[in-house]
């Protein structure tokens, strides 16, 4: 009887590392799989990665399109109204085609959020004007916008272009 005993002990260890490499196997097998699944999600992550800064830069480059689209008639009414000035059209004539072609352009930048304003009679701002010149009077309250070189325009809320402006003051601070 003691034979077999040994016998049993002999197997054992046997039967114990014939498991532990199946299990080692299986082991590996999973980290396999796991590893290949990892490779796999960073690839998806970067040809996601790539395609949404291909789509951001698509946007980027045609994001005026619409815009564009519109300003191509105004623009072709401008070349008609210096063909009718080269060709010696009467003079109010050629005016009234260009104040059309001026309301048309404003209309399209209207349509895409700008809008102009006018300073002229409101206190000095100066995240809405810029003073290109300070004149004594009498007359105005000092800051007050006396002229408009330039008009101001808007993008939506934002100044696109600060208007330019002279800019009242009092008499005794031009002396």
């Amino acid at each position: 009887m003691d034979e077999s005993k040994d016998d049993d002990r002999e197997d054992a260890p046997r039967a114990d590392a014939a498991q532990d490499v199946a299990s080692v196997e299986e082991l590996r097998r999973e980290v396999d799989e796991k590893q290949d699944r990892l490779l796999r999600a960073l690839a998806e992550t970067e040809n996601v990665r790539r395609r949404a800064q291909r789509e951001r830069d698509d946007y980027v480059r045609y994001a005026n399109e619409s815009l564009l689209r519109d300003l191509v008639p105004v623009l072709d009414n401008l070349d008609r109204a210096l063909e009718a000035a080269r060709t010696g059209g009467d003079a109010k004539g050629v005016v009234a085609g260009v104040e059309l072609i001026q309301r048309e352009l404003l209309k399209v930048l209207e349509r895409a959020g700008v809008t102009r304003y006018s300073a002229l009679g409101q206190p000095f701002d100066p995240t809405r004007h810029e003073a290109i010149a300070s004149v004594v009077s009498a007359d105005a309250a000092p800051g007050t916008v006396l002229r408009e070189t330039l008009p101001g325009y808007l993008l939506h809320t934002r100044v696109l272009r600060p208007a330019l402006v002279s800019v009242a003051a009092a008499p005794d601070e031009g002396a």
